[in-house]
């Protein structure tokens, strides 16, 4: 490659080109601060961005060797681009997503006399999210690997999101001694302490004065969502959000006034 200067003709050594990545790009623009306006709204650069982990954490502990570097954020839990054919409910998957169903069995709700609509388990959407944070299956269990992709050379030990002190466990290393805690991340199959899902908006039918209508058929103007009119883990957090503390969808003081009138 060449560049004239002043009619002088310099030579430059041509040099060799390196392959770009999204989540490299996100890492970049963690380093200097820009992913929140660069990347807002985005996966990539957040805690859901699994192939970025090592680049943002500044070690080479994650992907690869806790769980498998399948090259691309998006495929542990959305189906492989290149095969728009593939059909996970075949499988065993929780269908349109790339993840295993869990025991759904194996949960137990929050309950309450006060509960206008009861359920007896989790609605697909949500054991979307339960499937890495219930702690009961490794992270990249995915039900399709992305082409290309080559079992032989997998060497990482598929840890769980779980708080166990055991080796097929996060939380042998993450118990805020050896490094920070996975506790807030595991949330177990014990559900009754969380806030409740999967029951239908107790304001859809102006009946209890104590929830606000929503402002469309998708939930409220300020982002909070509803999923065939319930209340899901994707209401109230939004994982491709790296702007807001937990990946709420709006502030803490006014998430849950967004419903509750009290």
């Amino acid at each position: 490659m060449t560049t004239r200067i002043n009619n002088n003709t310099l030579a430059i050594k041509p040099r060799r080109r390196r392959a770009v990545t999204l989540a490299g790009v996100a890492a970049l623009l963690v380093g200097f601060g820009l992913v929140a306006n660069a990347l807002a709204g985005t996966l990539l650069g957040t805690k859901h961005d699994f192939t970025g982990l090592n680049q943002r954490a500044g070690v080479v502990a994650m992907p690869g060797l806790a769980f498998s570097d399948f090259g691309t954020s998006c495929v542990y839990c959305h189906l492989p681009p290149e095969r728009p054919e593939l059909d996970s409910a075949d499988n065993g998957g929780n269908p349109g997503w790339n993840r295993f169903i869990p025991a759904q069995g194996a949960y137990d709700l929050y309950d309450s006399r006060t509960l206008d609509n009861k359920v007896r388990a989790p609605s697909p959407i949500s054991l979307l999210c339960l499937s890495c944070h219930d702690g009961t299956m490794g992270v990249d269990m995915t039900v399709f690997k992305p082409d290309g992709w080559e079992s032989s050379k997998d060497a990482a030990m598929h840890l769980r999101l779980n708080g166990g002190d055991d080796l097929m466990s996060c939380g042998k290393c993450h118990n805020g001694r050896v490094a920070h805690s996975i506790a807030i991340k595991h949330i177990g199959t014990d559900l009754t302490n969380d806030h409740p899902f999967s029951m239908t908006y107790a304001g859809l039918t102006d009946k209890d004065q104590d929830f606000r209508t929503p402002d469309g058929h998708y939930g409220f103007d300020n982002g909070i969502k509803l999923y065939d009119g319930k209340v899901e883990c994707a209401t109230c957090h939004n994982v491709h959000d790296p702007d807001i503390t937990l990946l709420l969808r709006d502030r803490a003081d006014r998430l849950c006034e967004t419903c509750h009138i009290k």
